[in-house]
């Protein structure tokens, strides 16, 4: 008992960070630009798990599909964290985290490897509860054009869901290492970000302790922490029960939005928000059911997170 209820503590804090990231990455663009917010994202996460490699592993190297595996999904996973990033600088952190869990539902529709059948009809349902909250969500106080940092996040949700999908085609039937995987990620999201914001490095000396802190935040708790905690207890639990605790995400992002940036939810905005939780749930329901009837299992988000 004392096990299982130390696993999911673990998966709550996880979809805890998760959901504060959000607000910790828009107050980080306040003061800096978002590509340099996400060179030193990525530069600070890429050092941090090569040291990992290098102490936990006595043979240090690096297969085959591991690099190559881990340089496609580390284009990928940059492409969902620059639309996710631009977008929350853009709207609100509450706003972003909803829109977000769309992946929960959009995955499903894009994985085509399942070979679990067609998905039921009330999947599609749930899928369209949650694109009614995303439409509440962006009319804010009253309908009205959405906004493009909205806009954005449901990019980034169809691109998220995307790299979702190409983690399972790509990993499966190979043996990768998550950590020597998540090195090689992070490695080439700093080697894609750098030129961008060579010319405008000096801005880093002007950045206070709380940017600093912030951006640390990001790297080492966000992404490096939230990884190798989420691995350890999927491994540890259920990949059911580890995602219904992690599927608290977009929760924890509204709390910590109006709770700590004071961010404003009107009506219209809180019935999508409920109407988002409550779609996403029943569609991720929905969706397990119907692929452990089928004895298939669609990988749930055991790759690096990809929340800003």
């Amino acid at each position: 008992m004392f096990h299982t209820r130390r696993t999911d503590a673990v998966l709550l804090l996880v979809a805890i960070v998760w959901g504060s990231s959000y607000l910790a990455a828009k107050t980080a663009t306040y003061a800096l630009p978002v590509l340099m917010v996400l060179f030193v994202r990525y530069a600070i996460s890429a050092i941090a798990c090569l040291a990992l490699v290098a102490a936990r592993s006595r043979k240090g190297r690096y297969t085959r599909d591991e690099v190559r595996v881990g340089a496609l999904l580390g284009t990928t996973q940059a492409a969902v964290l620059v639309l996710e990033t631009y977008g929350v600088a853009h709207t609100s952190a509450a706003n972003a985290g909803l829109i977000i869990s769309l992946t929960i539902v959009l995955t499903p529709l894009l994985d085509r490897t399942a070979g679990a059948g067609r998905l039921p009809p009330r999947f599609f349902a749930a899928t369209g509860v949650c694109l009614l909250a995303v439409a509440l969500l962006m009319s804010g106080s009253g309908f009205h054009t959405p906004r493009i940092g909205d806009l954005l996040m449901l990019a980034a949700a169809v691109v998220r869901a995307g790299h979702v999908v190409l983690v399972g085609r790509l990993t499966k039937g190979r043996v990768v290492r998550p950590l020597q995987l998540t090195a090689v990620q992070t490695v080439v999201g700093s080697a894609l970000f750098v030129l961008p914001v060579a010319s405008g490095m000096s801005a880093l000396t002007q950045t206070d302790a709380a940017g600093w802190g912030r951006l640390v935040y990001l790297a080492l708790f966000c992404s490096v922490f939230a990884f190798l905690a989420q691995t350890w207890a999927v491994q540890n639990s259920s990949a059911s029960r580890a995602s219904l605790l992690l599927g608290t995400e977009p929760v924890w992002a509204v709390a910590v939005g109006i709770g700590l940036g004071g961010e404003e939810f009107t009506a219209l905005a809180g019935l999508g928000a409920a109407l988002m939780v409550t779609g996403t749930y029943w569609g991720q329901n929905i969706e397990r059911a119907h692929r452990t009837t089928s004895n298939e299992e669609i990988p749930c988000r055991t790759t690096a997170p990809t929340s800003v």
